[in-house]
């Protein structure tokens, strides 16, 4: 792995000015043609590609493993790979995404973590090569990720109960990202997942959100390139 694949995803996730990025969830691509739907989707203005990695048992669902994502990897030689692992035990799990191609590595407080603390799994991360974020469902208390506020590149709420693409967003989660904008330093990146479309994104980003992912809302639009930009709402000026 190089250096650049390594700065990469910092790069990508800590730029200034702190510009709204829209993240394709490729669960809501056509699998397929997956490597057309991803060039595809970034040609149409998003910023990287969020995998969604499930195991059956965190949740009720399998989807993409590390070949999948080294097949992404090729076709999208350039794109930051967001892999969010959807898994009880993440720990196995990083070095074959990292070595994949992923360039980005979200785990989930609710998951098994060495001696029971994700900051230790976040530097194994770390040590692989990626940046590490840390992911809380709509049903854990924020207190469970807020003492981690400091200790990660990237924060996810999730809007819906992780397993399925298509569910509805939960505008209560909101709350969330409004506490944790407050508590993360600068440089940490909020990111919203589940069910977020053009209807719900604007009270997303007033919330602190400024990552957006989207699945359905962007693949199944007639105009992809317009629900990114309404997803990603005004662009601030750089300043001269």
């Amino acid at each position: 792995m190089t250096v650049a694949s390594v700065m990469k995803p910092f790069r990508v996730l800590s730029d200034a000015p702190r510009s709204p990025l829209v993240a394709a969830s490729m669960l809501g691509a056509d699998f397929s043609r997956l490597g057309e739907e991803a060039n595809d989707v970034m040609q149409a203005g998003c910023n990287l590609l969020h995998l969604d990695v499930m195991d059956g048992h965190f949740v009720p669902n399998l989807t993409m493993g590390p070949d999948l994502v080294a097949g992404l990897r090729r076709s999208c030689p350039d794109v930051c790979l967001d892999t969010h692992l959807m898994v009880q035990y993440p720990e196995g799990l990083i070095e074959p995404f990292v070595q994949a191609g992923s360039d980005h590595l979200t785990i989930h407080v609710e998951a098994e973590h060495p001696q029971g603390d994700p900051r230790v799994t976040a530097d194994l991360i770390r040590q692989a090569g990626a940046t590490a974020g840390l992911a809380i469902n709509p049903g854990t208390p924020i207190d469970a990720i807020l003492p981690y506020a400091s200790d990660f590149e990237l924060l996810l709420v999730m809007s819906v109960q992780p397993g399925f693409a298509g569910q509805s967003f939960r505008s209560e989660v909101l709350t969330k990202t409004e506490a944790l904008s407050l508590a993360v330093p600068n440089g940490v990146r909020i990111q919203m997942d589940g069910g977020v479309a053009p209807v719900n994104a604007d009270a997303c980003r007033a919330a602190g959100c400024d990552v957006l992912v989207a699945a359905s809302a962007i693949f199944r639009a007639d105009d992809r390139r317009a629900a990114v930009e309404s997803i990603r709402g005004p662009v601030a000026e750089p300043e001269s």
